[in-house]
């Protein structure tokens, strides 16, 4: 969400940055809210005018009727009365025009950074750089349902029985090694300086229309029924909303936090749920990063958290690349963005494993997260915020089991996680 006072200045930039985004049909708003701007600006000021007026007629009621002109006072009273009607007729004129202005804001995208490259969809995402050599095995990788299965660690139909399509049970070794990345991934962030946080699971509309946009929100979140409540799709929703019409003194940025929760999608569009697969699911578990920052310090920001997530998957041997998100590819809060994708052996391809994002000021600006500058005499300004994926088993689990597969089906267990794994360093094949 841009600042109403940059699109007043800016228009142009503003039409400029939404044709890079092959948002066109959007165009039309920016003269739309210049009009309600211009017109609730209009109405503000004969407000404040009338109140001027108002309050030096209200002093003169006083002189007269102190001088014993009543009926001059009278008539000076008729006149505030009017005013008073106007001025409700103004008032409620206002509300009408700014929420109108707030909802087309909400949708004008916000402006990338000229960093972004330019393109209509994720076909034409940009690969940055590539981290560890990717490997294929000389013997052939199964399905990862069928990996997990043959280690009796996963179980389908029943899930598909008590919940439907997109759910699973884990057990077994499976389900340990899935905590124990998780553990590992919470450890990991803590020893980089990072504040530990359990989040609530749920949060109100007021704390989702500040994190995302109308359509994300429609696409992903499940409404608890009867309530103001949601379940979070991403932790970053409620830590982010941990922040709601905040003042956050200078010389205790950055805010540095990672948290984990289970996470909730409906995951409408084209690419459904997998019948037989955990890719993507309705609910898993994630361990995410957010920071609150200067403005100044938020694209260092950016580039450090990608690069925690590189080494995490890096600490356990599993090859990944960063893929820089084009403009047409970028949700409409975000300024920059890139994904984190892990090499997967059997598709000898990368996929998503985690994403990065910087959105600027936007977050901050729909929430009230606001900074006290050390210099006083400087004014409040808004935090910028980012977040960013640690880890999302079971996702993760794919790219894991891919990549420590031996050819006997077992599944070795890297360094870093024996200590959460009971001290084992291979997942065995159980006996039939």
């Amino acid at each position: 969400m841009i600042d109403i006072k940059f699109l007043r200045a800016e228009p142009d930039t503003v039409r400029e940055n939404i044709k890079k985004k092959f948002q066109d049909d959007k165009l039309p708003l920016v003269d739309e809210v210049l009009t309600l701007d211009k017109e609730f600006r209009e109405s503000k000021s004969r407000a404040e005018y009338l109140r001027s007026q108002r309050n030096s007629l209200s002093k003169q009621i006083g002189m007269l009727m102190g001088q014993g002109k009543k009926d001059e006072a009278e008539e000076v009273k008729a006149q505030v009365s009017s005013m008073a009607g106007e001025l409700e007729e103004l008032s409620a004129k206002e509300t009408e025009l700014s929420e109108k202005i707030d909802k087309i804001m909400r949708v004008i995208p916000n402006i990338i950074d000229p960093s972004v490259p330019i393109g209509k969809d994720d076909s034409e995402n940009v690969e940055n750089e590539r981290f560890g050599e990717p490997v294929v095995p000389d013997f052939e990788i199964p399905y990862h349902v069928d990996i997990m299965e043959n280690l009796d660690g996963i179980e389908l139909d029943p899930a598909r029985e008590t919940s439907g399509n997109g759910f699973y049970y884990l057990k077994g070794d499976i389900a340990r090694l899935h905590s124990a990345i998780l553990s590992y991934a919470r450890d990991f962030m803590i020893d980089r300086g990072f504040t530990y946080y359990i989040p609530p699971f749920m949060i109100r509309s007021s704390v989702v229309n500040g994190v995302m946009s109308f359509a994300e929100m429609e696409n992903m979140m499940y409404k608890i029924e009867g309530e103001d409540l949601y379940l979070i799709g991403t932790s970053e929703h409620s830590m982010i909303g941990k922040f709601i019409n905040s003042f956050t003194d200078e010389d205790k940025l950055p805010l540095t936090l990672t948290s984990y929760s289970p996470c909730f999608r409906k995951e409408v569009g084209a690419h459904g749920i997998e019948e037989r697969g955990v890719y993507r699911i309705h609910q898993f578990e994630k361990q995410e990063m957010i920071v609150v920052c200067k403005p100044e310090e938020s694209m260092q920001w950016y580039e450090k958290l990608y690069m925690n997530t590189v080494d995490f998957f890096r600490s356990l041997d599993i090859p990944v690349r960063t893929l820089e998100c084009c403009s047409g590819d970028l949700a409409d809060l975000k300024v920059k963005s890139c994904d984190v994708e892990a090499w997967s052996p059997r598709q000898k391809k990368y996929f998503e494993v985690g994403s990065c994002s910087n959105l600027g000021d936007a977050q901050a600006r729909r929430l009230g997260i606001r900074v006290r500058p050390s210099d006083k005499s400087k004014g409040n300004y808004l935090a910028h915020t980012l977040n960013n994926t640690v880890v999302a088993p079971p996702r993760m689990l794919i790219a894991f089991l891919e990549n420590n597969l031996n050819e006997d089906g077992s599944v070795r267990i890297p360094l870093p996680l024996r200590m959460y794994m009971g001290g084992k360093s291979v997942i065995e094949v159980p006996a039939k």
